[in-house]
């Protein structure tokens, strides 16, 4: 195949597949010779197509707001020993969960991995082309509380706030809520219940749950929505923090 003139080339770029063009200049006379032109077509968009996919990835890797956006749940640390079951960790990578709108729930001591294990599951979301989002507990009420000055501010950020496929709210239960965060959970996982998964990393075990969500008929309702279609994993009680600085 002859290389592409420059006003054919502009045509592509205008039409925003440039992507494609560049994969017609990089390719290598040698490699490609005797193949027919379909083959040639089909080489040129398949590599397109893998660079459009990788950029579409990093984006949105990096609007997911990662506390660690290098977490992989292929690279933990002392499986046995945190108890940790690999076999659960390795369904959590296929994303099922998701298709499923299943919950999932890090529980464990503080330094344990959970922000890590929260950060790596958002990532894999994202590699498998989903919209993910981490946000610490204390971070999402400042959010909510600037939200409700605004016009219309609450039900903007109840939108934004629902339409992420995985949200992973980090430090869950980390403070008492007052009524007002009561109220926005409530409404917050009523909309993402049966259509779309949340991911908690706390220290409080389910037990301690009710009694810190006020142990009120909001506690009751906030509950019915996340424990009864939930993964809940427990992270031990070894200092990741620790072992990684004993080990640098």
């Amino acid at each position: 195949m002859s290389r592409l003139d420059s006003e054919t080339k502009r045509k592509l770029r205008e039409m925003g597949v440039t992507s494609l063009v560049d994969a017609f200049e990089v390719q290598d006379d040698t490699l490609t010779l005797g193949m027919v032109f379909e083959e040639r077509i089909k080489l040129a968009v398949d590599d397109a197509h893998a660079t459009f996919t990788h950029s579409k990835v990093e984006g949105l890797i990096r609007r997911a707001g990662l506390r660690y956006p290098n977490a992989d749940l292929r690279r933990l640390d002392l499986i046995e020993q945190r108890g940790l079951d690999r076999g659960v960790i390795a369904q959590l990578g296929t994303c099922a969960f998701i298709t499923r709108q299943q919950n999932v729930v890090f529980q464990g001591f503080t330094g344990s991995g959970k922000t890590y294990l929260g950060s790596a599951l958002a990532k894999q979301a994202c590699q498998h082309r989903y919209r993910a989002h981490y946000i610490r507990m204390p971070d999402l009420e400042e959010t909510w509380a600037t939200a409700r000055d605004r016009p219309a501010g609450k039900e903007k950020w109840l939108r934004r706030y629902a339409a992420f496929t995985l949200l992973v709210i980090d430090e869950w239960l980390l403070d008492h809520p007052d009524d007002s965060v009561r109220g926005m959970l409530l409404e917050l996982l009523e909309r993402r219940y049966d259509s779309s998964s949340t991911v908690f990393c706390t220290q409080y075990a389910k037990k301690d749950w009710h009694q810190r969500l006020g142990g009120g008929v909001h506690a009751d309702a906030i509950m019915d929505r996340i424990v009864h279609n939930t993964i809940w994993i427990e992270t031990g009680s070894t200092n990741m923090r620790e072992h990684t600085a004993m080990t640098a």
